[in-house]
């Protein structure tokens, strides 16, 4: 076993006296590499008698197990060492603050979305939704609306393209949440209580107008509802929204799907170039309304004879440029975020308005 006491001996201190992973990694191909020392013994097995295999292989991989042990050991120890010295080179103080990390804020429409529906929801109104491709009846027919009106001419309206031969009635991008309220009642009858927010189309573009805006509309069916009702909900969402009393005044006009009709101003003024919203004697048309038609409560399945309603319809940026000061509906939508920085909502950073509302 003397040959192998040596070979133990010469690796250890080899293993010992290796300066880095390199030097280690050639001392371990040295002895158990395919050509290493110890490797050519374990072949040597093969031709002893199997006494002398029985006791030199038994000692040959006690040795081969031994040097793998201290190659490893080594190798750890250098490790520990590497690491110990990029912790005295490297420091972190625990103690400092954590870097903030700017949040985003939710757009100004969503935000007022969420704020109408929450003070609708107040007085008992549920939210409907619809399709926003929609037939030509639901967005037209069965709403009132001739087929001679300009709504239904291609310079106002986005319709569905139709391959040739296709004869099917044409169906459109909807140019209102009005065909919502249709479903509504004829999924559900009467009586109802529901707004219907969501996209709708119209080709129109400039600065009050966007071919896609977003719009919510109002439906009350029931025995006994009345103008004074539409007037008292109305009163109650303006004085919420803009967190002040807001006077209301109704002026008649012309809808298919409403009879009487009605446009709604409210109360304003204007002061150093700031609008204000619920004070002075001037006033800004806001929203139409009026009592639903016959013709469209037939439509949906609900008899005009026993029930009667109203209805109402807003733009929802329109609503959000009046509460934020926002003067340009462009500013919703154009990709350079200095639009709606300018106006107080920084994608980075949470509006802080207050005051009146600026024009």
């Amino acid at each position: 076993m003397t040959a192998l006491d040596d070979l133990k001996g010469k690796y250890l201190t080899a293993v010992a006296a290796a300066a880095d992973e390199a030097a280690l990694e050639e001392v371990r191909l040295a002895a158990l590499g395919k050509k290493g020392e110890i490797s050519l013994k374990m072949r040597e097995l093969g031709k002893m008698s199997p006494e002398e295999r029985s006791t030199f292989g038994a000692a040959l991989n006690a040795l081969k197990d031994e040097i793998d042990a201290a190659l490893r050991a080594k190798k750890a120890a250098m490790a520990d060492a590497a690491l110990d010295a990029r912790l005295r080179t490297e420091w972190l103080d625990v103690t400092l603050p954590g870097r903030p990390r700017p949040a985003g804020t939710i757009h100004p429409v969503s935000q007022v979305t969420e704020e109408l529906t929450a003070i609708f929801a107040d007085m008992g109104f549920a939210v409907a939704e619809g399709p926003q491709v929609e037939s030509d009846w639901y967005n037209f027919d069965a709403l009132n609306i001739p087929p001679e009106h300009p709504a239904r001419q291609e310079h106002d309206t986005f319709f569905m393209n139709r391959a040739e031969g296709d004869d099917r009635p044409p169906h459109v991008l909807r140019t209102h949440t009005s065909p919502v309220q249709i479903r509504a009642m004829m999924e559900q009858g009467a009586p109802i209580r529901i707004i219907c927010p969501g996209r709708v189309y119209r080709m129109d573009m400039d600065q009050t107008h966007s071919p896609m805006f977003h719009q919510v509309e109002g439906l009350v069916i029931g025995k006994d509802i009345s103008m004074a009702n539409l007037k008292w909900v109305l009163e109650e969402f303006f004085s919420a929204f803009f967190g002040k009393p807001v006077k209301t005044r109704f002026r008649a006009s012309h809808f298919p799907f409403t009879e009487p009709s009605a446009e709604v101003d409210i109360q304003c003024s204007w002061i150093d170039g700031q609008l204000r919203i619920g004070e002075g004697d001037g006033w800004m048309e806001v929203l139409g309304s009026g009592m639903v038609h016959s013709h469209v409560l037939r439509s949906a399945g609900v008899d005009p004879d026993e029930w009667q309603g109203f209805a109402f319809g807003m733009g929802i940026d329109r609503m959000a440029m009046l509460k934020y000061g926002i003067p340009d509906l462009r500013a919703f939508f154009e990709s350079d975020l200095r639009w709606l920085r300018h106006y107080g909502f920084s994608a980075l950073n949470v509006p802080e308005l207050a005051g009146g509302v600026a024009g």
